[in-house]
């Protein structure tokens, strides 16, 4: 048994934190959603209008024990500019013409209106015919379009004085008229088309809820959010959700990130102002995670949200990585999940194409593998997903290689993230970040400089930047995070369990997968061996690392191949470059990074040094992380405002360090040496800390020499669980 095993094995057995399960006949989470988005007109009028479809659609998702179902408009775009597409952008008039306002969407026959609302009170009541909740999705309230020469439709008829009231006059007509919409969700930061502070005018949108006369729940997107606009949802007395989003606009490992990336940290002296007012200033750490809404007297529930920017076009499904998510979803009382399903935002801001036949969605250029329905592709996709979101423990079978493939680009994802944005960043057709040269479009929103190296990864906590890892490498110091090399590793070994199933629509994903885990752990170690370069001049360095990159090429360029006679050429969520084409595009750009580290070459040096030999060692080969047998006992619950004492008996380490935090975003890690005490190491977290309405969260990081570190208790085996302990408070 390697070392790595031996750990993670001892983990498991050794105080691994608890983690929740459903009980009999009782969901491991409440909530259950699928979310589907309109936002192309050319690509999504087809499957809205199909009455055929949506009773075998709805059918699939009660079969698969999902409880609600979302269908969201006016997500086309994030700000009202460059609009060409704007079918359902701003919804209402889409939908119906309200008494006491002359707003219509120019360009959009009457007929058509009517339509629209027909096939939308049809949808909610068959959802509700299956036994499922129908959640509308209305993510915009702005209205004109800037710098837009060419959109389809446009609005008439509003102002800034009669646009709250009409926006609130028509979401209570359109409940009104679709009594089956048990709850509507928001988008209420700056991307909805109305800057960040005007509780006024949301004051107006939740008091249009109120007047539909029925109970109807109020779902806010957290981003921007702040107490106040919390309190004018409560203030309607109707049930209200708070919805983060879980890992980003991506999809991570099962647990929540320790931390945030320091992008998203507040900065100091900011002053909050314009339409991204907060979520851009004093409240940025609502961006892409839970932020300080987890607070044990919140009066409100939580609601995850996995957004699509990991997985669009290609299936995933795991058992295993599903069990674990589903457990995350109950984190500190969650009520559970809303996923945005796959194909979600193919076709957006414009870039939508006719679809080629029934079930061209799926990009498929081979028609004999398009299915009836773009969702029948999915279908093992929704059958993991709802069954484990219901009980984590249930069996279910999916093939072996689709499940090891499916853990790939979630462990990428949280390791390294060069856009939290999904419109930045999509892993599944990269594009490729310089080794040298920062990037001056697509990933704007990682650190400068903007190489490869330099990018974090979207746990910072838990995991090494590449850069940061080569310089503990020369030092010899180890801190115990996870290194880009161990993640690597991860990959290669995942990559590696795969092979053919003879079901062709499974092969080509799984085909695809596997070699984007073989691509990102090249190039991952390519990163590592060209940041000792840069640091030292070291010759053979620069070589391994020309090596490392030239088989990620190859393995791009192999999966590239295999997509080709698939896929169509051109696959887009977007008009952006990064956001359309196909895998064989990105290939010179890969190409060119290769060829500025070739001419590095004549000037690199040849070393010597030991360091700098067993730093290139560590960075092809094997990993082998340091290992004890530790055992430590998380106490149920802590007393507010007393110490809680942690002990952990280790007898191979020199020093333990705790790590601790609220479950709060908005605040940063703690850290104490603890105290050997005979066979233990001891410490309390002290009582002006515990004294927060938040739980705590807390691990250990154990060094038995400078260069030899870990964290307990880490991952499981199955990288399937949090590496961390979650104690919440005792109740009164």
């Amino acid at each position: 048994m390697n070392r790595r095993r031996f750990l993670l094995t001892a983990t498991a057995l050794a105080g691994a934190p608890a983690l929740p399960q459903s009980t009999a006949g009782r969901p491991a989470n409440a909530v259950r959603s699928v979310q589907r988005l309109f936002t192309s007109e050319s690509e999504d009028k087809p499957w809205f209008y199909d009455r055929q479809m949506w009773p075998h659609y709805l059918a699939m998702l009660a079969e698969n024990h999902f409880s609600r179902f979302n269908l969201s408009f006016g997500i086309g775009y994030d700000f009202l500019r460059g609009v060409t597409d704007a079918y359902f952008l701003f919804a209402y008039p889409f939908f119906l013409s309200v008494p006491g306002y002359n707003v219509r969407a120019a360009n959009l026959p009457d007929a058509e209106r009517d339509r629209n609302l027909e096939t939308l009170r049809f949808i909610s009541d068959q959802t509700a015919a299956h036994g499922l909740q129908f959640q509308l999705g209305l993510w915009m309230h702005g209205y004109q379009w800037e710098n837009s020469p060419h959109p389809n439709y446009t609005i008439e008829g509003l102002n800034a004085e009669n646009h709250g009231p009409y926006c609130r006059d028509a979401l209570a007509a359109l409940l009104r008229a679709c009594p089956s919409i048990s709850g509507v969700t928001f988008r209420i930061h700056g991307e909805s088309g109305v800057a960040e502070g005007s509780y006024s005018f949301w004051s107006a949108i939740f008091d249009g809820v109120k007047r539909s006369g029925r109970k109807v729940e109020i779902d806010m997107h957290a981003k921007g959010i702040d107490q106040g606009m919390i309190d004018l949802a409560l203030a309607t007395g109707m049930p209200v959700k708070v919805s983060p989003k879980f890992w980003a606009e991506h999809l991570g490992m099962p647990y929540h990130q320790a931390d945030i990336r320091d992008q998203e940290v507040p900065q100091a002296g900011h002053r909050d102002s314009g339409l991204m007012a907060l979520s851009a200033g004093s409240r940025s750490f609502t961006r892409y995670g839970y932020a300080d809404l987890m607070r044990e007297d919140r009066r409100f529930d939580i609601l995850w949200r996995i957004w699509p920017g990991t997985q669009r076009l290609l299936l995933w499904a795991d058992p295993v990585f599903a069990a674990g998510y589903a457990r995350a979803f109950q984190f500190c009382g969650s009520s559970g999940v809303e996923i945005m399903e796959p194909l979600s935002f193919k076709g957006r801001r414009g870039s939508g194409r006719v679809p080629s036949g029934p079930g061209g969605r799926c990009a498929y250029a081979d028609a004999s593998l398009r299915p009836r329905w773009d969702w029948e592709k999915y279908l093992d996709t929704y059958r993991v997903w709802g069954r484990k979101l219901y009980n984590p423990d249930a069996k279910v079978a999916v093939e072996p290689s689709l499940a090891a493939a499916s853990r790939i680009l979630p462990i990428v994802t949280t390791a390294h993230l060069p856009s939290a944005a999904n419109n930045n960043y999509w892993p599944e057709i990269y594009t490729n970040q310089s080794l040298v040269e920062p990037s001056k479009t697509e990933y704007t929103d990682t650190p400068s400089p903007k190489t490869f190296g330099n990018t974090s990864p979207l746990d910072p906590q838990l995991f090494s930047r590449i850069n940061d890892f080569a310089d503990e490498l020369l030092t010899g110091e180890r801190s115990g995070k996870y290194s880009p090399i161990e993640v690597a590793q991860w990959l290669e070994d995942l990559a590696g369990a795969t092979h053919p199933v003879k079901a062709r629509r499974v092969d080509i994903d799984v085909a695809i997968q596997a070699g984007l885990g073989r691509f990102f752990a090249a190039k991952f170690r390519a990163g590592v061996l060209y940041a000792i370069y840069e640091r030292t001049d070291d010759r053979t360095a620069l070589e391994e690392a020309l090596k490392c990159y030239r088989a990620a090429r190859a393995a791009w360029a192999g999966l590239a191949d295999k997509a080709t006679e698939v896929y169509v050429p051109n696959i887009t969520v977007g008009e952006l470059p990064w956001l359309c084409g196909h895998w064989l595009d990105r290939l010179p750009a890969i190409d060119a990074d290769i060829a500025l580290l070739e001419k590095r070459l004549p000037s690199a040096e040849i070393t010597d040094d030991p360091k700098v030999k067993a730093a290139i060692a560590e960075a092809i080969g094997r990993p082998q992380r340091p290992s004890a047998v530790t055992r430590h006992r998380a106490p149920h619950r802590f007393q507010r405002m007393q110490p809680l004492a942690l002990a952990l008996t280790s007898p191979v380490v020199a020093s333990v360090r705790l790590h601790y935090r609220h479950v709060n975003q908005a605040e940063r890690w703690q850290s104490a040496v603890m105290d050997r005490k005979g066979p233990a190491y001891v410490t309390a977290i002290p009582p002006e800390y515990t004294g927060s309405p938040y739980p705590l969260q807390y691990y250990f990081e154990l060094k038995s020499a400078p260069d030899r570190a870990w964290l307990y208790p880490g991952f499981p085996p199955d990288l399937a669980g949090p590496p961390y302990y979650i104690i919440r408070a005792a109740r009164l």
